[in-house]
């Protein structure tokens, strides 16, 4: 290893975070490492400063997820580098605003590969390498409330969502005991983009009102859940959908209806 391993319940750990170096991925990254554990950041780019903790930085490697052979070559190099993979966290993906009618047919089959074809010849390849440590491995898949209901305007994108929860549930049957799969499902997050995509202060705040908890997530707080689902806490979850979503998305019913409500 390029540093000794930091104090923490995942010291000890490898792990590889794909799209980790800004966003969610960032705060992934930056929990692991919190955590005690060896980071590996891939992405297409390379980012203007490495995620640091306590004076612990993520490495990085460039890899464009949708290339299978290169993406199993840098796992097999990271296993040899690092001595050991103990969890891959499948975090590239994203999707513009794209109804399924509009837009070239090739751009919708091109958000399917990034957010479910990439992720699953990922943790194909991470299981290569898993299976022949005693311990072991785990595999987090980030998926999203756009998987659960209806996704207008990103269908292609939910449906990949969807189908990566089921790949979980069906490869943590297949890889048992030997590897833990899981998936966090995320409802909306606040990154450096959401202005992109509710606006100002004013509507980001907004936006958060529509969350029971009244606000966006935190990256760190999906890479706190990362954290668990990686640990030995974690040792009995595998295929298993954790959401993330601050208490879901109000009903519209509650807003729409004219009956008065108290508390006794």
């Amino acid at each position: 290893m390029n540093e000794p391993a930091g104090s923490g319940e995942l010291a000890g750990r490898v792990a590889v975070v794909t799209g980790g170096t800004r966003g969610v991925g960032a705060g992934i990254v930056g929990s692991l490492l919190a955590a005690g554990a060896e980071v590996v950041a891939v992405a297409r780019r390379a980012p203007a400063e490495p995620v640091e903790v306590a004076g612990r930085k993520a490495g990085f490697r460039p890899l464009d997820v949708r290339d299978p052979a290169a993406s199993a070559e840098l796992l097999e190099q990271v296993a040899a580098e690092y001595g050991r993979l103990d969890l891959l966290v499948n975090n590239a993906g994203g999707t513009p605003y794209l109804p399924l009618a509009e837009g070239e047919a090739e751009r919708h089959r091109r958000i399917l590969e990034l957010n479910l074809v990439a992720p699953l010849l990922l943790s194909r390849a991470a299981y290569q390498v898993m299976r022949g440590q005693p311990e072991g491995g785990s595999i987090v898949m980030i998926g999203s409330v756009s998987g659960q209901r209806p996704s207008p305007g990103s269908a292609a994108y939910g449906a990949a969502k969807a189908g990566l929860d089921h790949l979980a549930r069906s490869l943590a049957v297949e890889w048992a005991p030997t590897v833990r799969v899981n998936t966090l499902v995320l409802g909306m997050v606040r990154t450096e983009s959401s202005e992109l995509h509710y606006g100002d202060e004013d509507g980001i705040a907004a936006v958060g009102r529509t969350v029971p908890l009244g606000r966006l997530a935190r990256p760190e707080e999906v890479g706190d859940a990362c954290v668990f689902l990686a640990s030995r806490r974690a040792g009995y979850i595998s295929g298993a959908s954790l959401l993330l979503h601050g208490g879901g998305e109000r009903p519209a019913f509650l807003d729409a209806a004219t009956v008065n409500r108290r508390t006794e």
